[in-house]
């Protein structure tokens, strides 16, 4: 009970060290657009930090950090030298001002001291033996796709918000609201579906169904009743939670327990996201409207309507960054429970259900690292990548916080430094390419790319260490 004190003290720690060290995601266009000051910043990202904490309530990116390594070669101490790995290497890149991956640390960290657990006691035939290659692949892929999407989607935004015509750029923005209600409307019907087959253990049957034919008619069974469920959820939005488990209740499963399904369905349910984005659309609509055909606009006037649209856009990506950031620890110490009482807690999602305190204290734990700030990296991020403007860095943070949402949702840990640093060149060569330092962003692309490999050689000589004081 001891370690385990111990490592959710140093996962909090790493919570906390992920906050000062991501500060520069969250504050850097802000600060280098003299919209706030520094210490103003830090405040006003880490407030919207804690608020993702009342908003990102299925714990999608917590449950894929916990699923990484198989459950057998998740030990306490695996994942006690996981996070020293992991700490190392975030203070490290931290004080050289490399805005490196602290999602990607943890990772590489958790899987390199599983493959060092494996080698030096259980032993193995295949590294995928040990972790989740499904899992890993997207986590990998997502090095890449995350800084690209952020890009491609930065660089939509600029050339949307620098249209001329303001209803042409106002139909635009239309548009893309309603793809993006669509697209998040389609997240949230395949995780009703995934909710409803958890709770009928439909994962854990299909393991057993092999089991005789006994078990295989169970999740046949099983199987059907989802299903026949299935199509319910198209109809969500209308019934509501609360009405569709009556529903289900009454038409399908007399047996269902509704409170259980309510809060399954409940977790699942994104509405609060999406109008919130809704809500901030329809804001920079009335903006634009306002400074260009109510008011006289000249270029001091648009000036400041940026600045003040930017304190929206940084919100908007402090709240991604809290939701996303703070599940990677929470799947951590999720595992770490599921590791010291596997029949009490099968899984992450199982643990985080009963450990309320864990999501607060993970919440709360990154708002105050980003109190504390991380200026050497603002420096990088603000300034050597390319020169930004208050309009860029709207651009930049309205992208990078879109990326973070919509990953989050499909349950991918993406490392916020690199969204918004793909955010920040799109944004960039909007203007023209030669206004992105390509030098620095080549750099920092080698930095990405070293993170996992290099966190996961560091864990699995900690994991030795370990090893030394008994701790396996």
């Amino acid at each position: 009970m001891s370690l385990l004190i111990v490592i959710v003290i140093l996962a909090l720690l790493f919570d906390y060290i992920n906050g000062f060290h991501d500060a520069a995601n969250s504050i850097a266009t802000i600060v280098s657009t003299k919209v706030l000051t520094p210490f103003q910043a830090v405040l006003w990202a880490a407030f919207f930090n804690f608020v993702a904490y009342f908003i990102f309530q299925d714990h999608a990116v917590a449950n894929t950090i916990g699923k990484t390594v198989h459950a057998e070669y998740i030990t306490l101490g695996v994942i006690l030298a996981g996070l020293i790995a992991a700490i190392f290497w975030n203070l490290l890149t931290w004080w050289f001002g490399i805005p490196s991956s602290s999602s990607h640390t943890l990772i590489g960290g958790f899987a390199g001291a599983a493959l060092a657990h494996a080698g030096m006691g259980k032993g193995f035939d295949s590294v995928f033996n040990v972790i989740e290659l499904v899992k890993i692949s997207q986590i990998v892929a997502f090095i890449f796709l995350a800084p690209i999407i952020g890009m491609i989607i930065s660089m939509l935004i600029t050339f949307i918000t620098m249209m001329r015509n303001l209803w042409l750029r106002i139909g635009f923005i239309l548009l893309m609201a309603a793809v993006t209600f669509y697209l998040f409307d389609r997240f949230e019907q395949s995780k009703m579906n995934e909710s409803i087959g958890k709770y009928y253990q439909l994962d854990k049957l299909k393991v057993n169904k092999d089991n005789g034919p006994e078990a295989l008619q169970i999740y046949n069974e099983k199987k059907e009743l989802v299903n026949s469920i299935k199509p319910l959820v198209k109809q969500y939005d209308e019934l509501g939670a609360t009405r569709m488990a009556a529903q289900i209740k009454e038409t399908i499963d007399p047996s269902l327990d509704e409170a259980k399904m309510l809060k399954s369905l409940k977790k699942a349910d994104n509405s609060a996201i999406v109008w919130g984005i809704m809500a901030v659309i329809l804001i920079f609509i009335l903006t634009y409207i306002y400074v260009e055909k109510i008011k006289t606009p000249n270029a001091y006037k648009v000036s400041e309507m940026f600045k003040k649209l930017q304190l929206i856009s940084s919100a908007a990506f402090s709240i991604g960054h809290g939701g996303n950031d703070a599940q990677k620890v929470m799947g951590i110490i999720g595992a770490a429970y599921v590791a010291v009482n596997p029949d009490l807690y099968p899984d992450v999602s199982a643990a985080l259900k009963d450990l309320t305190w864990v999501p607060l204290a993970c919440y709360t734990a990154i708002g105050l690292g980003t109190m504390s700030g991380g200026w050497k990296i603002v420096k990088t991020m603000g300034t050597k990548i390319t020169k930004v403007t208050a309009l860029e860095g709207v651009c930049a943070e309205s992208a990078g916080s879109f990326t973070l949402f919509m990953t989050e949702q499909m349950g991918i840990p993406v490392s916020t430094t690199h969204t918004i640093t793909g955010a920040i060149i799109g944004a960039g060569a909007s203007k023209r390419l030669s206004a992105v330092r390509w030098g620095i962003t080549i750099n920092l692309l080698w930095a990405w790319i070293l993170t996992i490999p290099v966190s996961a050689v560091v864990a699995a000589f900690c994991y030795w260490l370990v090893t030394q004081f008994g701790i396996s």
